[in-house]
């Protein structure tokens, strides 16, 4: 495998002390296959864990001059972490990826193949050459009907929404505002891509169940966000 230019890729991390052995082995494993000198550069993004998070990344990484660490000193949000690495990427191409590995990074190489001349590329589960292992039946459910309540209000065929695992253009997205800083930002930046007349590349891809650690998924409040979210698009006040 192989890069055709250089990425950054961002993880945003929340309380995730007890699966960073098995991150630091998977993103070891990414830079050994794309290789080059300067090819791969992180953004390990430290979202006010309460836990040894922030103190294990210092220890493994702070001496590592093809990582940053970044820390919030509060808890903000996956949206709001996944920004901060953004701002923080010193490459045009990056991108994001979630902590718990429950997408495969190895998919990333031709993610950005796929880029092209668009402006983001998100992994999609719901795509239908995409697919899903060990994800309860009700969490997918309900993503499945929002996408669907996406899609048809901004009329577009992209079938995935929430992701967090895509390819970005740095220059299309690092200055789109955020109202959304949590998991319901990673929606809210799609739409504004594509209301400013972005491209979206969907890349079909296979979505796992969490390795390890807990979901820090708030069923209710993420249900009741994008009820909301879905008003404010249908009355263009998210553009």
């Amino acid at each position: 495998m192989s890069l055709s230019a250089p990425l950054t890729v961002v993880v945003p991390l929340k309380d995730e002390e007890e699966g960073l052995d098995a991150l630091a082995a998977a993103l070891d494993s990414l830079a050994q296959d794309l290789g080059g000198a300067g090819a791969l550069q992180f953004v390990l993004v430290d979202d006010g864990s309460d836990d040894r998070t922030w103190e294990l990344l210092q220890q493994r990484y702070a001496q590592r001059p093809e990582v940053q660490l970044c820390r919030h000193e509060r808890n903000r949000g996956i949206a709001a972490a996944i920004r901060t690495g953004l701002q923080a990427a010193r490459t045009e191409l990056v991108a994001s990826i979630d902590g718990d590995l429950s997408y495969d990074p190895r998919e990333l190489p031709a993610m950005v193949a796929a880029m092209g001349d668009a402006d983001l590329v998100t992994a999609s589960p719901y795509h239908p050459r995409g697919g899903v292992a060990g994800v309860p039946a009700w969490r997918l459910l309900l993503s499945r009907t929002l996408s669907r309540a996406y899609r048809l209000l901004l009329r577009s065929d992209v079938h995935t929404w929430t992701s967090c695992f895509r390819v970005y253009r740095r220059a299309s997205v690092v200055d789109l505002p955020l109202v959304h800083e949590r998991f319901l930002g990673t929606a809210e930046l799609l739409v504004r891509v594509l209301r400013r007349g972005g491209r979206v590349v969907e890349h079909p891809c296979v979505l796992a169940t969490r390795r390890f650690g807990q979901s820090k998924l708030k069923i209710g409040r993420t249900i009741l966000g994008h009820v909301r979210l879905l008003w404010q698009v249908l009355t263009r006040q998210i553009r």
